[in-house]
């Protein structure tokens, strides 16, 4: 663990009745501890995991559209709006890691087209020619070594189930000398073993048992009693019909 707190600098937020300093996670936010090599954030869409994810990686120098510290390229509003009013507290500190943003992975792997004396650290191969899941594995799989802290919002959104299992058999592997704060809506990935998991739908952020999780309680109803509840679910349109 390298990574152990951060701090919102309150004072110097010049109104927090704007975004994102509204949102109600970050709005009652002083300090973050992470206690552990592998940190989750968990929320509804909106509640503010990404945009705090996001300022971790600005402060980190990593590229805030995603890349490591070395990876210059133009993508629109990938400028951190919250990353000025945070400070990170380390021991020790990392300089190498990378920051996996999902929804803009397509200009990173265009920015290594670009740029194919950088390919041979991902696989030697066009991330653009492999599948969505495909690209996301060789850059965890080539890409992510040693010493250094990981960012990953939302990396289930290309991976399969299968894919997701195999993403955490890569954390494992690296939890000894690497550090993973990821964002994710994924009970598969949330079931990490020993991970720590923070709630950004509790107002502070807080701790959340996995079994307690929005995300661990649907998907279970769901599929322990799907036809109730896609019956409950559709009840209005059928009664409309």
């Amino acid at each position: 663990m390298y990574l152990r707190e951060l701090t919102l600098l309150r004072s110097r937020i010049p109104d927090d009745s704007v975004y994102p300093f509204n949102i109600p996670a970050v709005r009652h936010l002083d300090t973050l501890n992470f206690s552990g090599s592998i940190t989750f954030f968990v929320g509804e869409n909106g509640s503010g995991k990404s945009t705090l994810l996001e300022a971790i990686a600005y402060q980190c120098g990593f590229h805030t559209a995603g890349g490591g510290r070395n990876n210059t390229y133009e993508v629109d509003a990938a400028h951190s709006a919250l990353g000025d009013y945070l400070r990170l507290s380390w021991m020790p500190k990392v300089t190498s890691g990378f920051f996996l943003r999902a929804e803009t992975f397509y200009q990173f792997a265009s920015y290594l087209d670009r740029n194919p004396e950088s390919l041979h650290s991902y696989g030697g191969k066009s991330l653009h020619r492999q599948s969505h899941g495909e690209s996301f594995l060789s850059l965890f799989v080539h890409r992510f070594g040693g010493k250094a802290l990981y960012l990953l919002d939302e990396p289930e959104a290309a991976l399969s189930p299968a894919r997701q299992l195999s993403l955490l058999r890569i954390m494992k592997n690296l939890e000894d000398r690497a550090q993973f704060i990821v964002a994710t809506h994924s009970p598969i990935l949330l079931g990490y073993p020993g991970a720590a998991i923070l709630n950004f739908d509790d107002v502070p952020v807080a701790p959340i048992r996995y079994e307690d999780t929005a995300h661990y309680v649907l998907t279970r109803q769901f599929l322990e009693n799907r036809d109730r509840l896609l019956h409950e679910l559709f009840k209005d349109d059928e009664d409309e019909e």
